[in-house]
């Protein structure tokens, strides 16, 4: 399923987002734990450098000759020298061992004994290549290192420094040559057990380990909130827009996001409203087209009747007669066509106009001016009255698009204009509420035959004199529709007031 692919699309990917940050953050933790442990050598190692050279200036200082006992004798004098150190040993330029720790009786506190004096064997086939493959020696390896061989490969006199284990402790061994006054007279090896490296060394390890682990327990507990909070709702706001394109209606169910405070909930009630709108577009769009069709099926009955006697006719005035209703048909139509057309044009705009703040009397003042000046107004000898004197001249601000309520205005003055009589009055009367600013417009024309006058803002419906031209009967069901969309009402009525006349009255809500 479609909608299955793109909800597990968006967690594949999460997913493999986080499989690679783990891989990098693995090669990073690997290359960083496998470089803790040399740093931490090496760190050690530089202590030893120091205590070396302290031993060569000791023996320069003694002018110590470089033998057994000689050397022995200087172990036993300079032991404070080698505090903390598990063992010292000496080898002449053959680098066979002249001195070592391990066989003298010295205090265990100075230097460590162990129960078996064990002598490094020279074997020339266990030979390291350089400081860098002796650094990286494995240190679960009980191989014994050749002495002979680290002499031999030493370079520029630089000391060689590594790490050995031995059964369960870890050792870290430096050795370099002892120069006095510029000439080498042997080597000296110095061992320091550093079992606190590998307790360091697991310390971090153990650490990363924990730190992944919680992250990984971290991005699970999110991915089953994402998933449960997030996915499955969008998942089920796209269910229901398929199923709006599938006009299956038992699909797509949102009424449980709807309630929801978060950005998913607006979206919801955002997706719902839209949906309801655009389904009440889509009526209104059906009805329109039946109501056009069964408009247009009038006229064109007239039209094939008219055309169809003006064949057989030969009396002039009867031809006259015929032409005239062709006119009359073709012009009918013609305006529906036109009116119908503009009036899907102005409901499209509608949605995509944005309201601002306007004041009521500044809007009517200006329409009735224009109106003032119209062929049917001044043929009619019509006069406005505009009566807003209750209102103590405060503005009545509301939100809204000018043009389309001057449209409204215009229709509801074009309205009251057609039914009134010759030397008449059209009042305007302007009030306002807690809520809402009220306008009615008043003629004393007919008023309305109907009895339920809600029919008169229906598509198509009109009831205007004969000699007031040709309408479309829409111009009372725009009226209605952009006074809705501005979140007001419009009610018609007669008017009680006087013999005759009908009342139109607007009522739109104040700006807050």
């Amino acid at each position: 399923m479609k909608l299955v692919k793109n909800s597990s699309s968006i967690l594949r990917k999460f997913l493999l987002f986080n499989f690679f940050a783990f891989t990098i953050l693995g090669l990073i933790t690997f290359f960083y734990l496998k470089g803790v442990q040399p740093n931490l050598v090496k760190q050690r190692t530089e202590k030893h450098s120091i205590i070396i050279n302290n031993t060569s200036n000791h023996i320069e200082r003694l002018k110590l000759a470089f033998e057994k006992e000689s050397l022995k004798n200087f172990l036993l004098s300079t032991r404070f020298l080698f505090q903390n150190l598990e063992r010292v040993q000496f080898y002449n330029l053959k680098g066979d061992l002249v001195a070592d720790t391990n066989v003298l009786d010295l205090d265990q506190n100075v230097f460590a004994r162990t129960e078996m004096v064990i002598e490094d064997k020279i074997e020339e086939n266990q030979t390291e290549k350089n400081t860098e493959k002796l650094f990286n020696t494995d240190t679960d390896s009980q191989e014994t290192l050749s002495v002979k061989s680290l002499i031999k490969d030493m370079k520029n006199n630089d000391p060689v420094f590594f790490d050995q284990k031995e059964g369960d402790n870890f050792y870290v061994k430096t050795l370099d040559d002892v120069n006095v006054s510029g000439e080498v007279l042997g080597y000296i090896m110095v061992t320091e057990q550093a079992n606190e490296i590998l307790t360091a060394v697991e310390e971090r390890k153990n650490f990363i380990i924990r730190t992944v682990l919680a992250i990984a327990i971290a991005i699970f507990i999110f991915l089953i909130f994402l998933n449960r909070y997030i996915l499955k709702p969008i998942e089920g706001l796209v269910a229901y827009a398929e199923s709006i394109k599938a006009k299956d209606e038992s699909m797509g169910k949102i009424e449980k996001f709807l309630y929801r405070s978060d950005e998913l909930g607006v979206l919801s009630r955002s997706l719902n409203n839209m949906t309801n709108d655009l389904q009440q577009r889509t009526q209104r769009a059906e009805n329109s087209s039946a109501d056009l069709a069964h408009e247009i099926r009038n006229p064109l009955a007239s039209l094939k009747g008219a055309s169809e006697l003006l064949d057989s006719t030969t009396d002039k005035e009867e031809r006259i007669k015929l032409i005239k209703i062709l006119t009359h048909d073709v012009q009918r139509i013609e305006r529906l066509i036109t009116d119908y057309s503009q009036m899907l044009k102005d409901e499209a705009s509608l949605s995509r106009e944005k309201m601002r703040v306007l004041d009521m009397n500044n809007l009517i003042t200006n329409v009735v001016d224009e109106f003032n000046n119209t062929s049917p107004v001044t043929e009619k000898n019509i006069k406005f009255l505009v009566n807003n004197k209750n209102l103590n001249g405060h503005k009545l601000e509301i939100f809204g698009i000018e043009n389309r309520l001057q449209q409204v205005l215009a229709n509801l003055l074009d309205n009251a204009v057609s039914f009134s009589p010759k030397d008449s009055n059209i009042v305007i009367d302007i009030e306002s509420s807690k809520d809402f600013i009220s306008v009615k417009i008043k003629d004393i024309g007919p008023g309305f035959s109907e009895i339920n006058t809600e029919k008169i803002f229906k598509r198509f419906y009109s009831n205007r004199p004969e000699n007031f031209g040709e309408h479309s009967g829409l111009g009372l069901n725009i009226v209605k529709s952009i006074v809705e969309m501005h979140g007001g009402n419009v009610r018609a009525l007669n008017r009680s007031d006087v013999k005759s006349g009908a009342e139109i009255e607007l009522q739109l809500p104040k700006r807050g």
